[in-house]
């Protein structure tokens, strides 16, 4: 193949492939799995460990160091927080909260994120196109690229939806070797969450983080220290969604006409130098002949 042809499937091709990306569904008034499956993270049983941190990354193939925040290579990370003027210490369990009304899934053009039954929230790396869309729009930056990679995936929690298919809980919640993660259905989770703080007052915040930021997640929290001093967003209960889809609806079509124009644009210079090329080859050509006519 030439490169004026290629040039051509080129432009043509991948012009049509951004302009023809399916949109993420909006997601509906009311949350598709509000009953789904979820998990609670109390943080005062929590004697931060790791072995949910290191079961996930066991579980999932990834290397066993990890930084001080989630990366492409770390999904679930216990945090240490220290609340301000005490010397007492708070463990926080980071991943994706897999919410109900998921910004990520919302804000990507090509359903790469989607909503599973079971209310996780997954990637499928096939139908990305690397606009880190999902990066912006979450709430709680979660999503991560890999950087270091020539063609970078989005890495996260996958709440182990291959465990869950196959009957099993998360291998985080599994590895808790003091029960601080329970698994389970969202809303017995969060009676149970309610259930502690009416027994226990003085243990916890009268708050169960989850239940209705942001339109509600799946990983709920309980606390002994106020939500912002353990590491969690202050935020409320309206879903993020609208800007989301406001960003998928029309972002994406604009990046996708001005890459478009970009490479049509390109075409045509490249197609214009290749015909004064030939033109040029073209007299040159003629005039040895000349030459020896004129001789």
């Amino acid at each position: 193949m030439d490169r004026r042809s290629f040039l051509k499937l080129s432009g043509a091709g991948l012009g049509a492939a951004l302009l023809g990306t399916k949109q993420a569904d909006p997601v509906r008034a009311s949350p598709a799995h509000s009953n789904g499956m979820a998990m609670l993270y109390d943080s005062t049983k929590c004697i931060g460990c790791r072995a949910c941190q290191n079961a996930c990354k066991e579980w999932n193939g990834n290397p066993p160091e990890a930084g001080p925040g989630l990366s492409a290579d770390t999904w679930t990370l216990i945090q240490v927080a220290k609340p301000e003027g005490s010397d007492e210490r708070a463990f926080l369990k980071r991943q994706c909260m897999h919410c109900l009304y998921p910004a990520c899934v919302s804000a990507c053009p090509v359903g790469a994120l989607q909503q599973t039954e079971q209310g996780a929230i997954v990637y499928d790396p096939d139908r990305c196109i690397g606009c880190r869309y999902c990066m912006v729009a979450c709430p709680f930056g979660v999503p991560k690229l890999e950087w270091e990679e020539t063609l970078p995936f989005i890495r996260k929690c996958t709440f182990c939806i291959d465990r869950l298919e196959d009957g099993l809980e998360p291998a985080c919640a599994a590895a808790c070797p003091v029960g601080a993660i329970a698994f389970g259905e969202r809303d017995s989770l969060i009676a149970e969450a309610e259930d502690r703080i009416r027994e226990n007052p003085g243990r916890y915040v009268n708050h169960v983080y989850g239940k209705d930021e942001l339109g509600g997640t799946s990983m709920l929290y309980l606390s002994h220290i106020p939500f912002e001093e353990l590491g969690l967003p202050t935020l409320g209960s309206e879903p993020v969604t609208r800007l989301s889809e406001v960003i998928a609806t029309y972002g994406t079509p604009g990046v996708a006409l001005s890459v478009a124009a970009l490479l049509g644009g390109l075409y045509y210079g490249f197609t214009r130098r290749e015909a004064v090329s030939e033109e040029i080859g073209a007299e040159e050509a003629t005039r040895p002949e000349e030459r020896e006519i004129e001789a």
